[in-house]
């Protein structure tokens, strides 16, 4: 099973935060397959970063994700193209989530998340 890590989950991977859990832990350490983390999520961290939404140094995060074994997933046509036919709900319009369950359908990729909104867009998403 490929795991695509959302964005959450991925920095609190690399913090040891204990809002991780369990499972999440279990399925990254256990996974034999790739482990990937979107340049959404980067892109999406350099925002909050730059907001002071969220204080990260982007240069240790982008290096610790290779060197704990995890690879990138680039930004691709066939992922803006899957976003372009998802369902849009109102209370859910988040365009870095939206995204990463576009790149989660089109590879096709396990997203991991602990967004329960996520969980509607399909069966590439589960919920830890």
């Amino acid at each position: 099973m490929r795991l695509l890590l959302d964005t959450h989950l991925a920095f609190w991977w690399q913090t040891g935060d204990d809002r991780l859990g369990d499972e999440a832990r279990r399925l990254i350490e256990s996974a034999v397959e790739q482990i990937l983390v979107s340049r959404v999520s980067f892109w999406e961290l350099a925002i909050k970063a730059g907001i002071g939404k969220l204080r990260i140094d982007l240069p240790t995060f982008a290096g610790q994700v290779e060197a704990m074994g995890f690879a990138w997933l680039s930004i691709e046509n066939a992922h803006i193209l899957q976003l372009s036919a998802l369902p849009i709900f109102t209370d859910h319009k988040d365009p870095f989530d939206r995204l990463l369950v576009a790149q989660s359908l089109s590879e096709p990729l396990i997203l991991l998340t602990k967004d329960a909104k996520l969980a509607r867009y399909g069966t590439t998403v589960r919920l830890v």
